[in-house]
């Protein structure tokens, strides 16, 4: 098998995308107890990628601000610079902010939601005042 490749179901295989492994990587530095290495990152990733490419991919992510590297030896242990739920907020409200029906995007999303999550968005939305609100949605939620 080569680098960046794995088996799908159906015997074929497909390259994965770059995103793909950015995420897997984010994933396994979330999991860690504390910084890790390319190797060690390498050791925690499924299938058998080279070390040179998650060192690729953990560089990127370096340079897009999103990990904080420490030196330890010849090379780097690196940790996520925010935690998981931070990281995928800013997305979803990249993602919002991208559209161009805001409150479509948002019935939508409320719309698919478990009752579990309704129920627990529910409830963090009663413990925002509306003064909070305010301040973070001048132009209205």
């Amino acid at each position: 098998m080569q680098d960046g490749q794995h088996d799908e179901p159906g015997g074929s295989s497909r390259r994965r995308a770059r995103g793909e492994l950015e995420s897997s990587v984010l994933a396994a530095l979330w999991a860690a107890d504390g910084p890790l290495t390319a190797r060690e990152v390498r050791d925690r990733l499924p299938g058998d990628l080279a070390y040179t490419t998650v060192l690729t991919i953990l560089s990127r992510l370096y340079d897009k601000g999103m990990l904080i590297r420490h030196r330890e030896g010849r090379g780097y242990a690196y940790e996520p610079g925010r935690d998981e739920a931070s990281h995928t907020a800013e997305r979803m409200r990249t993602l919002l902010e991208r559209g161009s029906d805001r409150e479509a995007v948002l019935a939508r999303f409320v719309s698919e939601l478990s009752e579990h999550d309704e129920r627990l968005l529910h409830r963090l939305l009663a413990g925002n005042d509306h003064a909070d609100r305010a301040t973070r949605y001048p132009e209205g939620p």
